[in-house]
């Protein structure tokens, strides 16, 4: 596996696309921090520039790097994550504009999958995490569902497909129902 996670940081790092596994669905992987590798990621899925794209880090110190994290935040995030959530922060302007959408929040998961957390700690930046699929289509489980252009693709089987639940933390409301929803619904009652 390490010269799989080897060969994926070397796409990325050179503007790639990468398809790799994570705990709900294939992503799309692109360094963040690069315009142009955002643009591939727009245009391999056929996505409108302006729509936000989340991204995907390996670690806590990488969300304060990105955004900024309340009291609040910070007690969501040392409950639930890693795990199949993805939380929306208020942005740090490290990232490209083109991530946000002009919404001055970043969508973040950090997944809960050795591979995904090894390519974006081998990298040490965050990547993009998007659906491996053109926009409107169906989120691939399987690398034979993957239906974007990409660069490499890493093979983890077939995943189990339930999509990461978006909370926004600065508003405390649930933007899409998905993992863990139950828990994450008992914890905003339990703060309010």
């Amino acid at each position: 596996m390490e010269a799989v996670i080897k060969k994926a940081v070397h796409v990325l790092s050179r503007d790639g696309l990468v398809v790799y596994p994570t705990e709900t669905i294939y992503g799309l992987g692109a360094d963040a921090l690069s315009e142009i590798a955002i643009y591939k990621v727009y245009e391999a899925k056929q996505r409108p520039m302006g729509k936000p794209i989340s991204v995907a880090v390996s670690d806590i110190e990488m969300i304060h790097g990105i955004a900024y994290v309340d009291e609040f935040a910070e007690r969501f995030i040392s409950k639930f994550l890693p795990g199949p959530v993805t939380v929306v922060l208020p942005v740090k302007n490290c990232l490209p504009s083109d991530l946000t959408g002009g919404t001055g929040t970043i969508g973040i998961r950090y997944p809960d999958h050795a591979v995904a957390l090894s390519i974006i700690a081998e990298l040490d930046s965050p990547i993009t995490a998007t659906s491996a699929n053109i926009s409107g289509e169906i989120s691939p489980v399987s690398s034979d569902q993957v239906n974007v252009a990409h660069d490499f693709l890493i093979d983890g089987g077939v995943l189990p497909g339930t999509p990461s639940t978006v909370i926004n933390l600065a508003e405390r409301k649930i933007e899409r129902p998905g993992a863990m929803l139950e828990e994450i619904a008992a914890f905003l009652k339990e703060e309010r």
